[in-house]
């Protein structure tokens, strides 16, 4: 459950970030340059499977290790087992996590770019964000001070049922840089016919769902000030 927890903690973060800046980037800026731009890119990444998209990375990393003479990039595994010290255990960790988690954070963020675009549109042309321009607002304060905080209610629960797939884990990614998570615990319990292991994953991603169900509930309460009062 840690070594998965490792792997896509970070990642769901920088998803959650990146296509939410996006998301506000791209509303901003409608059917601008670069909006057409940043949806064409989103639109490719959404379509790409993470398979494809963490051979490409491996690809690259083994292609800038060959091309600088070091190995910058480690392609498998979590960690190297021969490393001591607090420092050089966290450079180890960070070049084995940095390409599986670039390979998932490229098809993760445009889920949040797209929804987040789409909820803000929705809202930049309300009646409250208009109040809020004629009371002296400039138009970039009043969506973030105002149509954002509304619009990202929904994508505040989307990500608090990410939760779950964080700690049990990613199978093909874990597959692929030899992550041993609970992704490739849940593989080898199905191989073996585990019926106990499977069932544990199981039982585990249901309460995984249950905590993310009452976390998403707890969200909404700190954005939505109508339902604190309520």
């Amino acid at each position: 459950m840690l070594v998965s927890a490792q792997l896509l903690l970070l990642a769901t973060l920088l998803s959650v970030v990146i296509g939410v800046a996006v998301g506000v980037y791209t509303a901003s800026r409608q059917y601008q340059r670069g909006d057409r731009a940043w949806q064409a890119i989103s639109i490719i990444l959404m379509n790409t499977h993470v398979v494809v998209a963490s051979l490409v990375v491996v690809g690259a990393g083994l292609w800038i290790n060959k091309i600088t003479g070091a190995r910058i990039f480690y392609v498998t595994g979590a960690t190297s087992p021969d490393i001591e010290g607090f420092i050089p255990q966290t450079l180890n960790l960070a070049q084995h996590l940095i390409l599986p988690t670039i390979a998932l954070t490229a098809i993760s963020y445009a889920g949040y770019h797209m929804m987040q675009r789409s909820l803000l549109l929705d809202n930049i042309s309300a009646d409250y964000v208009r109040t809020a321009r004629a009371k002296g607002l400039t138009r970039n304060q009043a969506v973030r001070k105002h149509a954002l905080r509304t619009s990202i209610i929904p994508v505040a629960t989307s990500v608090a049922f990410s939760v779950p797939g964080i700690f049990t884990g990613a199978v093909m990614t874990e597959q692929i840089f030899a992550w041993n998570g609970m992704g490739q615990y849940f593989i080898q319990t199905i191989t073996r016919n585990d019926v106990h292991g499977a069932t544990a994953v199981a039982a585990f991603s249901a309460l995984m769902v249950a905590i993310s169900a009452i976390l998403a509930d707890f969200l909404v309460v700190i954005l939505d000030p109508r339902v604190r009062v309520s």
